[in-house]
């Protein structure tokens, strides 16, 4: 039984995801630029439901942002900080190890560490770092520091990408977190992180971690200064990776928060609702070879997140518990969900809440 619309002027491509069909650039751009939302949501569900059933995956999770000095100091980020600033800080070694530890025997299965480019920081300190939170954490799966940090380790220690990740994973790394992708076109990065490495370097360091056996997500940070045939390639390059290693485990479109950046602006106030649930839509027909599309309800919301969950979603991330990041950017979501409340939510939107670990092990299912 068909499932498209007739005569829609997506029934080409309707069709293709209807029998399986790998979509093309253009044809994701044609996506991107419909208004047809709930046509998007509905061939989207469609490939949500072949994947996983009713099943939507969320986590126990803790978040730590280890320092918020940064030599990049990118336009779209509110966080960093240059060491001078009244405001910047980081946290010792004893000061992290302590929050570890007061979520030990809480039930968390994930710890999420990322911060700035703080050139005081050495490979040794995150090293230690790693060691004091797999001690204070067993059994916890460690995934952090972005491929960013990763390659400003390796340069600041004039090393390779593979050496450092090597390292860290023997101190206890389990996984890269997505983050730093924003939009691979070099026009864009040159316009909002003119110092950050570039879009091939980041495909590359996270094509490392693969090769190591590391599991890793993937981002793409919108609604800011890129076309949509720039977030469409951005999809077609992580697509291609995906190919190659098989190494991604989700995808997180990540909506932009202009306040307090150098680009907020009179008139900028961020994504809307329709663009949150349109990019989500489209990030599951396009990138066919990643198991899982993550709502990150801290950036959308919980409520557009639970609504997404009929427009390809299958992941509502976790519990986070503390978020710095995003909310100096303006983000006005609590910084914690409890595991109550995204069961609630999961169930309330017909699905079926499966607790996770990072590589989307169940641990309870049901409810």
């Amino acid at each position: 039984m068909r499932t498209y619309y007739k005569n829609s002027s997506l029934e080409d491509i309707a069709h293709k995801v209807e029998t399986g069909q790998r979509l093309s650039g253009e044809d994701g751009l044609r996506l991107l630029k419909s208004s047809h939302l709930l046509e998007l949501g509905r061939m989207a569900d469609l490939v949500r439901q072949r994947k996983h059933g009713d099943r939507v995956y969320f986590i126990l999770n803790r978040h730590i942002n280890h320092t918020n000095v940064c030599v990049n100091r990118c336009k779209f980020c509110a966080f960093g900080r240059d060491e001078d600033n009244p405001g910047s800080y980081t946290l010792t070694l004893d000061e992290i190890e302590r929050k570890a530890y007061d979520y030990r025997g809480r039930g968390i299965t994930e710890i999420h560490i990322v911060g700035g480019l703080n050139e005081k920081l050495g490979l040794d300190y995150y090293c230690e770092m790693l060691k004091r939170v797999r001690l204070a954490l067993p059994g916890v799966i460690i995934q952090s520091f972005t491929a960013v940090e990763i390659d400003y380790l390796a340069r600041i220690n004039n090393t390779s990408v593979e050496k450092v990740l090597s390292e860290l994973k023997e101190a206890g790394l389990d996984s890269l977190p997505g983050g730093g992708a924003e939009v691979f076109s070099p026009r864009v990065r040159e316009l909002i992180c003119p110092k950050k490495m570039s879009g091939q370097r980041w495909l590359e360091v996270h094509q490392a971690a693969h090769s190591l056996g590391m599991r890793t997500n993937a981002t793409l940070l919108y609604g800011h200064v890129e076309t949509m045939e720039e977030r469409i390639d951005h999809l077609v390059k992580l697509r291609n990776l995906q190919d190659i290693t098989g190494g991604f485990l989700a995808f997180i479109p990540l909506a932009f928060h202009p306040r307090n950046t150098q680009l907020d602006h009179p008139g900028k106030s961020g994504t809307t609702g329709y663009d949150d649930l349109k990019m989500l839509a489209v990030s599951r027909l396009m990138l066919d070879n990643f198991d899982h599309i993550k709502a990150f309800w801290i950036m959308i919301g919980p409520k557009i997140a639970q609504v997404s969950l009929s427009f390809g979603v299958n992941d509502l991330d976790g519990t986070v518990e503390e978020e710095k990041i995003v909310h100096d950017a303006g983000a006005e979501t609590d910084q914690r969900l409890p595991g109550e409340e995204i069961i609630r939510m999961i169930k309330a939107a017909g699905r079926v809440p499966a607790e996770r670990d990072t590589l989307y092990n169940i641990i309870r299912e049901g409810f």
